[in-house]
């Protein structure tokens, strides 16, 4: 990504990369609803055990990923390229 943009940014265009965490929404409510069934323990339990690795203490939306991609291409990013960017409320993965 990083030569990508410095190859493209002669002609003013940016690369960025955007990594979305744990996202709310069907898929992760399946994902947790497996691993519940797995560890014999409650939904609502599993979901707690998942937010407890995320700083923010919630998971990210479809719409938080979104606003970020719109803020990227607005000119206020005019000088942001080459990055990748985290929307994940500062999840850990450990």
């Amino acid at each position: 990504m990083k030569s990508l943009a410095s190859e493209l940014g002669e002609s003013d265009i940016r690369v960025n990369a955007l990594l979305p965490g744990i996202v709310e929404g069907p898929r992760m409510d399946g994902v947790i609803r497996a691993r519940a069934q797995q560890m014999n323990v409650p939904e609502e339990e599993m979901r707690e055990e998942y937010l407890k690795k995320i700083s923010l203490k919630r998971m990210v939306t479809a719409e938080d990923v979104a606003a970020m991609a719109l803020f990227l291409c607005s000119p206020a990013a005019r000088n942001v390229t080459g990055q990748a960017i985290s929307v994940d409320g500062n999840v850990e993965y450990l």
